[in-house]
């Protein structure tokens, strides 16, 4: 939706493909999230180690908290019961089916 906002585009494989596409250090931080969803304490380590040595202790921070919260708001949302409302469910659908996020759907 931003980028329809803005006018900018988005390189979805960034998200998809992993590495570093079209933002600096991508493939390391890409990693620490898988590592941290995998919920695999060696590689999670191994993960942050890469984004200290890339980026700073600072960093490694930011993105271990930007994790969290955007792992802990889409649970809250769903453990509630919350749908997806129409409007967002037609202006994704593109995006959602790129992604192959239908499939993670759970039927209420």
């Amino acid at each position: 939706m931003s980028g329809t906002e803005t006018g900018d585009d988005y390189d979805l494989t960034a998200v998809t493909d992993g590495g570093d596409a079209a933002m600096p250090h991508g493939g390391e931080l890409n990693a620490f999230v898988e590592a941290i969803l995998g919920r695999d304490p060696a590689a999670i380590a191994m993960t942050r180690t890469a984004v200290v040595d890339a980026m700073g202790e600072a960093a490694m921070v930011d993105a271990a908290a930007t994790i969290a919260a955007f792992n802990a708001y889409p649970r809250a949302a769903d453990a509630t019961g919350i749908p997806l409302e129409d409007a967002k469910r037609e202006v994704t659908a593109g995006l959602r089916q790129e992604l192959g996020l239908d499939a993670l759907e759970v039927a209420a």
